[in-house]
């Protein structure tokens, strides 16, 4: 009786992997696809766009605005929140380290997603020093290009020296850059740089650099957390306000 009972539940389980398992296999393949999907610059929304639908809010003390408003740049610059990595622009941005061979965080992921050949082209260069920024190809990602920049390992004592380092990474990561470069928040993981402090940074360089220079046509803001996301959103009002009509 027992070793019937076990037969008929073995013969209901496989018949049960039979009928579902092509479902299983059809989600996971479904997931996998769009897990690994590359999103467009068309679908990355536009400051402009991101006002409109109020996800961006002027900022609720007009003092605090640090540039006034000018409508052009609203359409050249956007914030994101995902992978950098399925980002389909001319260039995204690496937090990287000197040896530019890869680490953790969004040097770790990019250098995953490229393959193995960004690690060989990045020998090549023989380094970076913090402040300064390389390009090479994207090979297996999206992004036709990676820009490495090296960002300060923050240290309150030397906090002025870590704002200019931080500064420089931004500005010539957009120098050796491309039309459009999707960037993540540069020294704010491992390397701690307090996240209010380095998007301060980012938001000010950017604004001055995309005022004076017409070779750049989008730059992306790239967050994954919920709070980084928080402050970019409290932030961007004060450095790219809309215009009165917005």
């Amino acid at each position: 009786m027992q070793r019937a009972r076990v037969n008929v539940c073995k013969k209901w389980h496989e018949r049960r992997t039979r009928l579902f398992l092509p479902f299983i296999l059809y989600h996971h393949l479904v997931c996998s696809v769009f897990d690994t999907m590359a999103v467009a610059l068309s679908q990355i929304r536009t400051l402009r766009t991101l006002y409109q639908a109020s996800i961006l809010a002027p900022a609720a003390d007009p003092a605090l605005v640090r540039f006034k408003p000018l409508g052009t740049l609203l359409d050249r610059v956007s914030l994101y929140q995902g992978d950098i990595t399925r980002l389909e622009v001319d260039s995204i941005v690496n937090a990287a380290n000197q040896s530019l061979l890869g680490g953790g965080g969004v040097d770790g992921a990019i250098h995953r997603a490229a393959g193995h050949q960004l690690a060989e082209e990045c020998r090549t260069l023989h380094g970076c020093d913090t402040g300064d920024a390389k390009i090479t190809k994207g090979y297996d990602l999206p992004s036709k290009h990676v820009i490495h920049t090296v960002g300060p390992i923050y240290s309150s004592k030397d906090a002025d020296e870590d704002a200019e380092m931080l500064t420089s990474c931004y500005r010539k990561s957009l120098d050796v850059g491309t039309a459009n470069s999707a960037f993540p928040s540069v020294s704010t993981g491992i390397y701690g740089y307090p996240i209010k402090d380095a998007t301060h940074i980012a938001l000010d360089v950017v604004r001055r650099y995309v005022e004076t220079e017409d070779k750049i046509e989008r730059v992306i803001f790239v967050v994954w957390s919920d709070a980084d996301k928080d402050v970019y959103q409290n932030l961007l009002p004060l450095y790219f306000p809309p215009e009165p009509e917005e």
